[in-house]
């Protein structure tokens, strides 16, 4: 294979998808704990209250890993474990959780790789304006810099946010995640905030002395179509996070379409996009499908995503792997050689039981694996600076507002008994990384 030697070959998870324990040793509220309790907004009325109990099981979880030949996991850290209303001194008991897992990942010779963020704000925060609020940017930073001086010694490498578009635009633009709020002035303040908070602590990251390396985790997308709508749905999912982070600033076109559809953008001061253009040391790319644009209803952007032909998921998600190969490659050529890591990609089926069996059959996902490691491989191949690959998601966990009617873990979880199952995909990605440490 083209990849390089020291690849980091990896599975990823969040906190509020599989931890549980949500009302053990101090943790407090999150947004996710109180939006699974408005009505409606999660199927079967779920909740993470258990999850996959990970919080309990995770020595068991880590054995699994080093079975499976994984060499690194990404994780999240819960904020609400932390401090429990966002602010003032930290949790001891919610670091001495994450030292322990952390520990036991180093013990096993898996790599770490930890997200400060994974949407579970503190309740108490969101109660002053969530992300929407300024105020919110100084308490991430503080809340960054305990847990840097509590696991920094542990962690050298680290990421601040997963994936800003998502905790914006679908947590206050459109309501289908939490805090559920719907209106496009008070997403693109959060967005605004959010990419500041990740510069806020990335800067804080360099000025404590940390070792390692930090970057952020941002959902791309490959958008092709009618041209003009092509151009306003890469800026708004694509551009307006990518350009301020590698490039300084805003794109200009969507600040003028933004200011013209949506209000004025007051929420970024003097000094802002220099604080969120603090280098970084790679950038996280999540990938799942591709985007088909064309002029659409009055709305903001005047675009809406077209049904395509072909494979799809079980989440309705399209199937092509090239799109991620043109991906990166457009990372490369529109944002120079910074370094890559996917840290997501995956997909969910419609699996079948375990039963007792010693493993479940799920050769869709074999297929969409193989086939989007080929797509990086290509990229690889064509000079694209890719780190690392974590599979999403290491276990069948809390889907969001899909509850536990979608899967998408190589590992099945009983959510009934917590036994964990390897799925086919697990196998098949455990071989493939043994033959690549083989150098086959």
């Amino acid at each position: 294979m083209t990849f390089p030697r020291e690849f980091a070959w990896g599975a990823a998870t969040a906190a509020y998808q599989i931890e549980g324990a949500t009302d053990v040793d101090g943790r407090g509220e999150s947004i996710w704990d109180r939006f699974c309790r408005t009505p409606g907004k999660i199927a079967n009325g779920d909740t993470g209250d258990r999850a996959c109990d990970h919080y309990h099981l995770w020595p068991e979880d880590l054995d699994l890993m080093a079975a499976l030949g994984l060499r690194a996991y990404r994780f999240s850290i819960a904020w609400p474990r932390i401090q429990p209303d966002g602010r003032g001194p930290a949790n001891q008991k919610g670091l001495d959780f994450y030292r322990r897992l952390v520990e036991g990942q180093v013990e096993r010779g898996i790599s770490p790789l930890a997200t400060l963020y994974h949407w579970d704000l503190p309740q108490r925060l969101q109660d002053e304006g969530g992300w929407a609020s300024r105020e919110v940017v100084e308490r991430f930073a503080e809340y960054s810099q305990l847990v840097f001086e509590a696991l920094g010694d542990l962690i050298d490498c680290w990421i601040t946010h997963n994936e800003p578009w998502v905790t914006a635009f679908l947590g206050y633009g459109k309501g289908v995640k939490a805090p559920g709020l719907a209106d496009w002035q008070t997403a693109l303040a959060a967005a605004h905030h959010v990419l500041l908070s990740h510069g806020r602590a990335t800067r804080a990251f360099r000025d404590g002395g940390a070792k390692g390396e930090i970057g952020l985790a941002l959902d791309l997308t490959h958008v092709s179509g009618e041209s003009e709508a092509v151009r306003r749905l890469d800026g708004h999912r694509n551009r307006w996070f990518l350009d301020p982070v590698l490039r300084g600033g805003y794109p200009p076109d969507m600040v003028d379409l933004y200011q013209e559809r949506v209000g004025p953008l007051d929420f970024i001061r003097p000094g802002d996009l220099e604080e969120i253009a603090t280098p970084i040391d790679f950038l996280g790319v999540n990938f799942y499908q591709p985007a088909f644009a064309r002029s659409g209803p009055d709305g903001p952007l005047g675009v809406e995503e077209v049904p395509w032909e072909g494979p799809r998921t079980a989440m309705g998600w399209t199937v092509d792997p090239t799109s991620l190969t043109e991906l990166l490659l457009r990372l490369r050529r529109d944002y120079g050689d910074k370094p890559l890591v996917i840290t997501e990609n995956g997909a969910s089926y419609d699996d079948p039981p375990a039963n007792g069996n010693p493993v479940v059959e799920d050769p869709d996902r074999v297929a969409y694996l193989r086939d989007h490691i080929a797509a990086v491989e290509r990229a690889v191949d064509a000079g694209v600076d890719v780190r690392g690959y974590y599979v999403w998601s290491l276990l069948d966990n809390f889907e969001w507002e899909q509850g536990y009617e979608r899967r998408f873990g190589i590992v099945a979880v009983d959510f009934e008994d917590q036994r964990r199952t390897p799925k086919r995909s697990a196998l098949w990605y455990r071989d493939l990384i043994a033959r690549h440490e083989n150098g086959g």
